[in-house]
């Protein structure tokens, strides 16, 4: 390679990989930009709840989340067993009271974690509104007054198909339609798909992870929210 076209190729590399430390630290959240505790709401189904976690107040993904991110972050736990992204899901997030309390909240920080109820059959006859719904969740959220800044998660790995849940709804449909989304409103992505795959023995049932699982989740979004 001629020694210009080497320097210059290099310069681009370090251009690449500052401009990627900048936006990181922009998007990492610190207590002392806003002068308390940053308010970060979990909003989710069963596996934000904690179902099937023992001594969930502690051990759930949000309680762990907490303990994590220290005594500068306050984490709320809003997630729903059986609730759905899709609003002709049998039981839709929107429709929810969690979902007012979210807003009510005006958080500085949400997670988004939604998408394996809606794999069932009698939700995902509507998956081809699904990319379009979770945009409307996204948008109403981003225009809350508070400007939160909005994560939101690839759901974790199905280890047994059951309840009418299917893993290949959610890796192969749901996961292209919430990158889509995210990617057209340029907001974050936290890959739980990835950081779970491998590890059936987090999910004693196949589909809600146990506190191994749920600590695993935490620590994945806990990077994530630190930038």
């Amino acid at each position: 390679m001629h020694r210009k076209s080497h320097v210059a190729w290099l310069l681009a590399i370090i251009t690449f990989l500052v401009a990627g430390c900048a936006s990181a630290r922009r998007q990492a959240l610190r207590p002392e930009a806003y002068g308390r505790a940053v308010r970060v709401a979990c909003v989710g189904d069963s596996i934000t709840y904690g179902a099937g976690v023992e001594n969930r107040e502690t051990n759930s993904y949000p309680a762990v989340l907490r303990s994590l991110l220290g005594a500068g972050f306050d984490v709320r736990n809003f997630g729903v067993s059986g609730a759905t992204l899709l609003k002709k899901g049998d039981k839709p997030y929107g429709n929810l009271p969690e979902f007012a309390a979210v807003r009510e909240l005006l958080p500085d920080a949400i997670v988004v974690q939604l998408g394996t109820n809606d794999s069932k059959p009698q939700n995902w006859i509507h998956g081809s509104e699904f990319a379009d719904d979770l945009g409307r969740m996204l948008d109403d959220f981003a225009r809350l007054p508070s400007k939160p800044r909005i994560w939101v998660c690839l759901p974790a790995p199905v280890y047994q198909d059951r309840w009418g849940i299917n893993e290949a709804v959610v890796r192969d449909e749901i996961i292209p339609d919430i990158r889509k989304a995210a990617a057209e409103r340029r907001m974050r992505i936290i890959d739980l798909h990835s950081a779970l795959n491998g590890h059936p023995e987090y999910f004693p049932d196949g589909i809600h992870p146990n506190a191994a699982g749920a600590r695993a989740m935490a620590q994945a979004i806990a990077t994530a929210l630190k930038g």
